[in-house]
């Protein structure tokens, strides 16, 4: 029997996912708060009604993607999920997740904690990355469902913070980058060269930039900071440097003071002969 699909919340994304499902043969119910948003999706085929208690009650897995845990907890309050797969897909902390699963699982139902690494033009691919975690009868009653979504699955296990740990340790380091990024573009137009060449030049060393990353992990993971190729001090001149660099150009000096004030406190902390993990030890 196929199972019955609700998609809550039709923002941006939320209407890819159904889109997603409809086109994919799935028998898949929307909701929204704005009865406009789901006109284009029934006209594909999607069934509607416009009462949340009567849509949750039809279905077997509830796929939620709104702005928040507050805003789910608001719209299904009070209606029953026993027997329920709820997928939540919106945007929250670790705590949020833990919270909403003690919460929803003593309502009965299966809960999956899931977030997505993608944009909604990026959905529905192959590679596109979805991390899950949360209790395992729930990833198993939807995973054929959330394939089509994005192929690029993680299950995480049964803690339900892992998933939502995941996406914010991975967009600290991807806007970290791209900050970093940002800060080196105006660089190269204070000194009228072009920034698409930097972006050039990064795209072709990002498997070394990758590679360091992921030492520095492992170095983290292992304890091990002494016999660097590249000492905590060396590192930190960049900064200096930078920061000489933003007075003379006159340019926005906040990105490379943060840094240097970063590495200087792993210097006055004594581990300025240490690998640069060993900064690590002083946001610990």
């Amino acid at each position: 029997m196929k199972e019955k699909v609700l998609m809550i919340g039709l923002g941006a994304m939320g209407s890819v996912l159904a889109r997603l499902l409809v086109e994919k043969g799935k028998k898949v119910t929307v909701w929204n708060r704005s009865e406009e948003k789901t006109l284009p999706l029934r006209a594909i085929g999607a069934a509607y009604t416009p009462d949340i208690q009567e849509a949750v009650t039809a279905n077997d897995i509830i796929l939620i993607c709104v702005q928040d845990y507050a805003i789910t907890e608001e719209l299904l309050q009070g209606i029953s999920l026993k027997g329920k797969t709820v997928v939540q897909l919106s945007t929250g902390t670790p705590q949020d997740a833990r919270l909403m699963a003690a919460s929803f699982s003593a309502r009965g139902a299966g809960y999956l904690d899931g977030a997505i690494l993608a944009t909604p033009s990026q959905m529905g691919t192959g590679h596109t990355p979805i991390f899950l975690s949360g209790n395992k009868t729930a990833w198993a009653t939807s995973e054929d469902t959330l394939r089509i979504l994005g192929g690029g699955l993680v299950y995480l296990g049964e803690a339900p913070g892992a998933a939502s740990a995941w996406d914010i340790a991975a967009l600290s380091s991807m806007f970290g980058m791209m900050i970093g990024f940002l800060n080196g573009a105006r660089l190269f137009e204070s000194e009228g060269l072009q920034v698409a060449d930097l972006g050039n030049m990064i795209l072709n060393i990002a498997p070394v930039l990758g590679q360091m990353i992921k030492d520095t992990a492992d170095d983290i993971q292992q304890e091990k900071y002494d016999s660097p190729q590249s000492s905590l001090d060396i590192c930190a001149g960049t900064f200096d440097l930078m920061v000489r660099l933003s007075a003379e150009n006159k340019l926005d000096a906040g990105f490379a003071r943060f840094a240097q004030q970063l590495f200087r406190k792993g210097q006055e902390a004594g581990y300025g002969q240490q690998r640069i993990s060993a900064l690590m030890k002083t946001l610990r």
